[in-house]
């Protein structure tokens, strides 16, 4: 009698939650056949991890508000910015114009006249944003997905302190998940204390307020800082030190930053400014001050930014679009490689037209099944011509991307399902000689301090390893 109702429970599940997945239309043939395979043969932990996982989104009241303070904040900025798609005739390579369409997710245009900075280390990013905190006049912004209570996050958390003290808006946001031990620190209290505006993004008791409409592991994962309204940073770094303590065994975390000036900052900004007002629970302000000018001689630029509440499949078409772009080289650094099928095809796609694909993982992987998803693909990357390196020392935690040495996209966004589908972003995608060349130094940099993986390497390798690899890279539509 148990038996049969045991039969009975999983034959409802399977039948429930198949046609459940058979509804999603969004849902990818790769998605769905993985979610299937977990049904049939694991059916009472399916349900489990489907209704923790399986859903990606945030809710119809969270995507409702998002798209209200967006539409408000983008009509108030477009008074002061004006319509940036003329910006691109005359001042972009036509080549390059759909690289720039595909970008704007957000109604984001090309702006002109932005001039970047490339930091050399973590550290001196470091010091030169306390020095640009401390030197703030008027504001300062903030928003990191991991805050940690380290060098890097005690020093941050001080000089935002000093600046509230001296009468400045300042505001901090951190992610409930990257963030948990930090919001609850006395640092968090300290700034709240000293007049910090303080918010916590997609906050642990929200998401288990919503769990029937939402997703677990929905993140914020973007890195924002903005000055004055006049300077930003955009890149990987978290506001950590680059020993990572709560990982150290895989330090040191190498990451890549660029301090920008110009009008590309208002984008910055008025990403910053949705998340918090959203975060937050506060009213879309009356207006928005653009303060950034265009400086001469500068390059055209725009945000990219990606989350669960845009459009389906933007940043995998984009990276897909750039790819077809290339008339030469492209050069690749992700810590997390588990693309979708639109990215893998684009990559060898690229390498079989004669471009030169590099693409450079970290060796050591902060998270084994992220690397055996990884490995599951080298195979097909290197049949199809392209090179792969793997970083020795250290976690590359860089997400660059150079196309033949003159167009860039660096910021938060990895190469895998949860930049695409589950993980709020932001990059910048920008034309300019200058700046793409010093990208692409340090990329050889990198490569450099990494060792070449061929196909005799992957034929090396044991038969329980592929198997185990291919299992994963398998799955990995649902991870």
């Amino acid at each position: 009698m148990l038996l049969q109702g045991l039969v009975i429970l999983h034959t409802l599940a399977v039948i429930i939650f198949s046609i459940r997945i058979l509804l999603r239309d969004n849902l990818s043939s790769a998605a769905r056949l993985a979610w299937f395979m977990v049904m049939l043969f694991a059916p009472y932990v399916g349900v489990v991890l489907y209704l923790l996982f399986g859903e990606i989104s945030v809710g119809r009241t969270v995507r409702r508000r998002h798209d209200q303070i967006f539409a408000k904040l983008s009509s108030i900025a477009a008074s002061s910015m004006g319509s940036c798609e003329h910006n691109l005739e005359g001042n972009i390579e036509i080549e390059y114009q759909t690289a720039f369409r595909a970008a704007s997710v957000d109604g984001f245009g090309t702006t002109l006249g932005n001039k970047a900075e490339l930091l050399a280390d973590a550290a001196t990013t470091r010091s030169r944003l306390i020095e640009d905190i401390d030197n703030a006049t008027e504001s300062v912004q903030c928003l990191y997905y991991i805050w940690l209570d380290d060098n890097t996050g005690r020093s941050v958390a001080e000089a935002l302190i000093r600046a509230a003290k001296r009468g400045l808006a300042v505001y901090a946001m951190a992610d409930g998940l990257g963030s948990r031990k930090f919001v609850r620190s006395k640092y968090w209290r300290e700034m709240r204390d000293a007049g910090v505006k303080l918010a916590v993004a997609l906050p642990m008791k929200w998401v288990i307020d919503t769990i029937l409409f939402s997703r677990l592991d929905l993140r914020n994962h973007r890195k924002i800082t903005v000055i004055d309204g006049c300077i930003t940073w955009c890149g990987s770094q978290n506001c950590a030190d680059a020993e990572f303590l709560v990982k150290a065994k895989y330090a040191p975390w190498i990451d890549i930053m660029l301090r920008l000036k110009g009008p590309v900052v208002a984008q910055n900004q008025l990403l910053f400014v949705s998340d918090w007002l959203l975060n937050s629970g506060e009213a879309a302000p009356e207006s928005f001050a653009v303060k950034a000018k265009e400086i001469e001689g500068g390059f055209p630029a725009q945000i990219f930014a990606d989350g669960p509440t845009n459009r389906r499949g933007a940043t995998p078409q984009l990276f897909a679009t750039l790819l077809t772009l290339a008339k030469q080289e492209v050069v690749i650094s992700t810590p997390y490689f588990v693309p979708n099928s639109t990215v893998l095809d684009a990559i060898c796609a690229a390498a079989v037209r004669a471009i030169d694909v590099t693409m450079i993982f970290p060796k050591r992987n902060d998270s084994w099944i992220v690397a055996a998803a990884s490995h599951g693909y080298y195979r097909r990357l290197l049949e199809h011509g392209v090179k792969i390196y793997e970083f020795r020392d250290g976690l590359l935690h860089s997400k660059t991307f150079t196309i033949d040495r003159g167009l860039s996209l660096i910021g938060s966004s990895n190469l895998d399902l949860r930049s695409f589908d589950l993980n709020y972003e932001n990059d910048i995608l920008l034309r300019d000689d200058e700046v793409t060349q010093l990208i692409y130094q340090r990329q050889q940099e990198y490569i450099a301090q990494s060792d070449p993986v061929t196909l005799e390497h992957v034929n090396a390798w044991t038969y329980p390893r592929r198997i185990w690899n291919n299992v994963v890279a398998t799955i990995g539509p649902i991870l």
